[in-house]
């Protein structure tokens, strides 16, 4: 069966972005981003780079790891606002929206319905892993369906901000196996865990 990862960015005192929401990684982000970050990703993860850093990078692997990407409304909006109307063309491509009512790209599916029911029937399907891109509020709704966290740490605090999982996430806890890690020199340590007992 396929898996639901939660495949993100998080600084060292657990926050995904800003308290205003911004794109940590834009041209006034306070990410930071050294070379080997960007080798490693092209290299491990080419598929989750947005289609204008492959471009820029000259990547046409379609990858390994994932074939859809899941993202709420307010991550997708932060494209759109950037020029971006479908930034992962070469995935299937879900925005979770009520507010939404017609898509800005042919390829990006809009879902009004419940997410952990959605997700539940992606699951069902065939094919590759599912990559939740974010943010925090569809992260939270979609706590207890997560099966793999891959955390991009990145060597930054930034004191306050938007956590993981949005505050809807209900008291559950969990346990994690870490199954694997990658420490590398700029400071970034890529953090792999799968859901206990799975």
């Amino acid at each position: 069966m396929r898996k639901l990862v939660h495949y993100v960015a998080i600084t060292l005192d657990g926050f995904i972005a800003g308290p205003d929401g911004a794109d940590p990684t834009g041209p006034d982000g306070f990410w930071p981003i050294p070379e080997d970050y960007v080798q490693h990703l092209a290299a491990e993860y080419p598929e989750t780079l947005p289609v204008h850093a492959r471009q820029a990078l000259s990547i046409t692997a379609e990858g390994t790891r994932f074939d859809t990407v899941l993202e709420g409304r307010r991550s997708y909006e932060i494209g759109l606002a950037a020029g971006i109307p479908d930034a992962y063309p070469h995935l299937r491509h879900l925005v979770f929206s009520r507010t939404l009512t017609e898509s800005p790209a042919p390829a990006v599916e809009l879902v009004a319905d419940d997410p952990v029911a959605t997700v539940q029937e992606l699951k069902r399907q065939e094919g590759k892993d599912i990559w939740l891109l974010g943010g925090a509020e569809l992260a939270g709704s979609l706590y207890a369906e997560i099966d793999t966290l891959i955390l991009k740490v990145g060597p930054v605090t930034i004191g306050d901000g938007i956590p993981l999982f949005s505050r809807k996430a209900a008291f559950d806890p969990r346990t994690w196996t870490l199954a694997d890690h990658t420490v590398l020199k700029g400071g970034a340590v890529f953090l792999t865990y799968t859901r206990t007992g799975e």
